[in-house]
């Protein structure tokens, strides 16, 4: 259902050095690699997940209410990313921790403010 995410930031650069870590331990590697314009994705995946700078020139906003969740593949590999986006420089936005509905999650906000999280499905889904 979801072809691409896309998240705008001020500095695609630094933002870049953000997830490149983060996606490598989920497997997933640049698949465009531009000045203003970045994007990663799985070997065999459709989706991919990039930044970039605003096309219309004006400064990148995160929505308010607005979240990206990426699922992983275990509990343990949450805590690791969540770990490791904070030691990125990322803001805490929540615990890894179990949440409505059996879910495992971890919220984080990236360098630009734009809120993610990683999860794992309830075993029961």
């Amino acid at each position: 259902m979801i072809g691409y995410i896309t998240l705008g930031s001020n500095d695609v650069v630094k933002a870049a050095k953000f997830y490149d870590p983060l996606f490598e331990i989920l497997g997933a590697s640049r698949v465009y690699d531009y000045d203003s314009y970045v994007a990663w994705a799985t070997d065999g995946e459709p989706v991919i997940f990039s930044i970039t700078s605003p096309f219309n020139g004006e400064a990148a906003t995160f929505g308010n209410g607005t979240m990206i969740a990426l699922s992983v593949a275990s509990e343990q590999q949450v805590n690791l990313l969540h770990e490791k986006a904070i030691s990125l420089g990322a803001v805490n936005e929540g615990e890894p921790g179990e949440r409505a509905g059996g879910y495992y999650c971890a919220y984080f906000r990236d360098l630009d403010g734009n809120k993610l999280n990683f999860h794992v499905k309830p075993k029961n889904s």
